[in-house]
Parts: structure tokens; C-alpha cells; sequence
């Protein structure tokens, strides 16, 4: 999935879930170690507990951060995915 963030420095987020795991982290644009990092830590995570740790992590003065995004996007991906 391609998620366009918003209120951060990184352009969009692309990921997969297999097995209501997250895998394949991709961030365009922003701190590229930060979004290394965190696309490593998540890898193989379950999509809920990625979602519950991420959540409300802000950056700075904004009231997101490149991991809030990626759990908005999750959140997102779990909508459009109920069976």
C-alpha cells in the first residue's frame, strides 16, 4: 500500500502486511536514518502492536511524526482490509 503523509517531512510511505504482519517499510523522503530505523524495528511486527506503539509519537513542535504516519497508514490498511 502507498500512503501520502502529511504534516512531515517525508513524501509517502509504501509497506505490505503478510499475515497481519508489516514487512517491506519504504519512506520517501525525510530523515533518512530515522525512516530506516523505524522501517527496521517494525519489520515482521504485528500490525496492531506496530499501530499501538507509533500512534501519537509526535515530532518536534508538529503533532505527527514520520511514525505516527505509518501508524495512521496501517490504521488505514486495516479499514480497507476487514474480512
Amino acid at each position: 500500500m502507498k500512503f501520502m503523509t502529511s504534516g512531515v517531512c517525508s513524501r509517502s510511505i509504501e509497506f505490505d502486511v503478510v499475515d497481519d504482519k508489516v514487512t517491506n517499510v519504504r519512506f520517501e523522503g525525510g530523515c533518512s536514518g530515522n525512516s530506516q530505523g523505524v522501517a527496521v524495528l517494525v519489520e515482521g511486527m504485528n500490525i496492531d502492536e506496530a499501530i499501538r506503539r507509533m500512534s501519537g509519537i509526535r515530532c518536534g513542535f508538529k503533532s505527527t511524526s514520520c511514525p505516527d504516519q505509518l501508524a495512521k497508514a496501517l490504521q488505514l490498511y486495516k479499514e480497507k482490509n476487514k474480512a
